[in-house]
């Protein structure tokens, strides 16, 4: 199908589908999804809260922040409740870039995240580590005089650099103007949180699939944040944003919003 496409070892969307339950996955992803959660057995649980810290993100920011443009960048495999699906269910009119550089997901992506007809919905394949091309490519068809939510869900945990990952962000939400938000979720070792699972389940990751990963404390998650308006409730657990009575898993999540 595509030469970029590897099967013979665990990719990172293709796990977290097998981890929410989908199909769009092979052996050696379901292998070391198993063996990660023999590690941290509540992983599962964190994709399934993940997944649903998106969707109350994207109805708050659609229905009470008024947010028409969302860009989405480490998409990862279609499921239920996409982004464009929450948005275009609030406002039909949304308008949806997604941004992924995995093969296998744009092609899932384009097959099967459809717009409704009143909205858009398009795809960059672009990595998360150059913003001046997504910004350039998703700005054809976003229009950024105007608000733009930007949702990095999992995915500057793929970064390991954190000076890096903090440039990334900068450069995005520079682009960007007053009114708009940053989404974002990624894995800690906090023990708060639960995180000490993390440590032998991304060790053994690291050694056995693609791509790497880092986990971060929460002084380092909130310096993505900087200069942003924090949401309420702030930086907590992405099971408990906006749902205080959830379990808390290892994920952190915050919605910040450009002054």
């Amino acid at each position: 199908m595509n030469d970029r496409i590897r099967t013979d070892i665990a990719h990172n969307a293709r796990v977290w589908n097998y981890w929410l339950g989908g199909k769009d996955n092979y052996p050696v992803d379901r292998a070391v999804g198993d063996q990660v959660t023999s590690f941290h057995p509540a992983i599962g649980e964190v994709a399934r809260a993940d997944r649903a810290f998106l969707g109350r993100a994207v109805t708050y920011l659609a229905a009470e922040a008024g947010v028409r443009q969302f860009l989405d960048i480490g998409t990862g495999l279609p499921t239920a409740d996409n982004t464009h699906e929450v948005a275009q269910r609030v406002a039909p009119e949304s308008r949806v870039v997604y941004v992924d550089n995995d093969p296998i997901v744009l092609t899932h992506a384009r097959a099967l995240l459809t717009s409704a007809p009143q909205g858009v919905t398009e795809y960059v394949d672009a990595d998360a580590h150059d913003p001046e091309t997504i910004l350039a490519a998703a700005g054809k068809t976003l229009d950024f005089s105007r608000p733009v939510a930007v949702l990095m869900l999992g995915i500057l945990n793929f970064v390991l650099d954190t000076d890096e990952a903090r440039r990334i962000v900068r450069t995005l939400m520079a682009a960007l103007p007053s009114g708009s938000h940053l989404v974002l979720t990624h894995p800690t070792y906090d023990a708060e949180l639960g995180g000490e699972g993390n440590i032998a389940a991304m060790e053994f990751w690291n050694a056995h699939a693609t791509p790497p990963i880092t986990a971060r404390g929460r002084a380092d998650f909130a310096s993505f944040l900087d200069g942003l308006e924090l949401l309420e409730p702030g930086i907590v657990s992405c099971a408990r944003w906006r749902a205080p009575d959830a379990v808390a898993v290892a994920q952190y999540g915050a919605v910040g919003r450009k002054p």
